[in-house]
């Protein structure tokens, strides 16, 4: 699939609102507020100095109306301005000169996999979250998505073409990673979006993607990856999307194809690798009732590649035991049923730290 952003959905802003809610309510009961109806109280939320409020109203008040946080204003345009209880509670920002958007996360138990190291899905998720962030946080696009005016209005919606993560070091359980992440044009009509990964601690790099967009329904000019050959050497077959796996506009999240090109990888690899970097190249939406086959061959690998990891000369003895350490993958994924190609993409692979030569990814 290439993602397709919604033109229209549910506002981020409601969520907020509920939740602003739930902690008010919360806030009300220290007040004494009582759970009894003869002595409802209502709770209203006013913004003062860019902040809210809880204020404990007396019953005998008329309006028997929800509950309701204002967690936004809008100006005359319809754009939304202040900052909603989510921004409040979020650990990101617009830098000072506005060029860029950066925000921390902490790597969760359940973001990590065997080694306590987060997985890619993980990073790829965290790539989607900052970039929605830093959209909202412009306040130009109330769906969350970056779609401008004209967009709107012409029913287009950005669509992913290629993704491309680079992955240094894989950050631990209880580490916190800063993403910092910007936008430009490409072209007369793509959009490329640029990220880059930090240990908050250290300051150290750890990784580094790029994603490129246009605003068109289709789009076949992306050849750089080659076409995996039909008799791949390995396959998985007879993958389905979970529900867990559909983003808002009821597709495959882009992400579920990261892990639909693990499936089909050898085993020997994922025990003694890890992966390095990964590009997907979407050539085709998946659906819900799609069943998708994942094949997955071995690609050379350049000797000025492995020369560079291994910050060699390029001596036959360096590039052979390289070549033991580092290895490369071509991937597609297609229709069971039809054999459309849905994505294709490669990954790069180098050898796990002796402390995980012993686990899966």
């Amino acid at each position: 699939m290439m993602l397709k952003l919604p033109s229209s959905s549910t506002s981020l802003s409601s969520l907020s609102s509920c939740n602003a809610a739930l902690i008010i309510r919360k806030q009300c009961r220290s007040f004494g507020a009582s759970s009894d109806s003869s002595s409802r109280l209502k709770a209203s939320i006013r913004r003062r100095n860019d902040a809210v409020s809880c204020e404990v109203a007396d019953s005998s008040a008329s309006s028997s109306a929800p509950l309701v946080a204002e967690t936004k204003e809008k100006d005359a345009a319809g754009f939304r301005v202040g900052k909603s209880v989510a921004d409040r509670l979020r650990l990101g920002s617009l830098t000072e000169d506005g060029l860029s958007y950066k925000e921390k996360f902490i790597v969760r138990c359940y973001e990590v996999g065997v080694n306590k190291t987060a997985t890619v899905e993980t990073i790829a998720n965290l790539l989607q979250e900052v970039a929605c962030n830093h959209v909202q946080s412009l306040g130009f696009s109330t769906d969350g998505f970056g779609t401008t005016t004209t967009m709107r209005k012409l029913h287009l919606i950005w669509a992913t073409a290629r993704m491309h993560i680079e992955i240094y070091k894989y950050p631990a359980w209880s580490d916190v990673v800063e993403v910092e992440t910007w936008y430009e044009s490409e072209g007369p009509i793509w959009t490329r979006r640029d990220w880059i990964l930090k240990d908050y601690a250290t300051c150290e790099v750890i990784g580094r993607a790029t994603r490129l967009a246009f605003p068109e329904e289709k789009n076949g000019s992306l050849k750089k990856i080659a076409k995996l050959e039909d008799a791949a050497q390995y396959s998985r077959q007879g993958l389905v999307p979970r529900r867990a796996d559909l983003d808002m506009n009821q597709h495959v999240n882009n992400v579920a194809y990261i892990g639909w090109f693990l499936e089909s990888m050898p085993q020997e690899i994922i025990d003694t690798h890890e992966l390095e970097t990964i590009t997907l190249d979407y050539r085709r939406e998946c659906q819900q009732d799609d069943v998708v086959d994942s094949h997955t061959s071995p690609e050379p690998v350049e000797d000025t590649k492995v020369s560079e990891l291994n910050g060699s000369n390029g001596t036959a003895a360096a590039a052979a035991e390289g070549k033991e350490d580092y290895c490369q993958f071509l991937h597609l994924l297609r229709l069971s049923g039809d054999g459309l190609e849905i994505n294709r993409g490669r990954t790069e692979w180098r050898k796990k730290p002796t402390r995980h030569a012993n686990h899966s990814v």
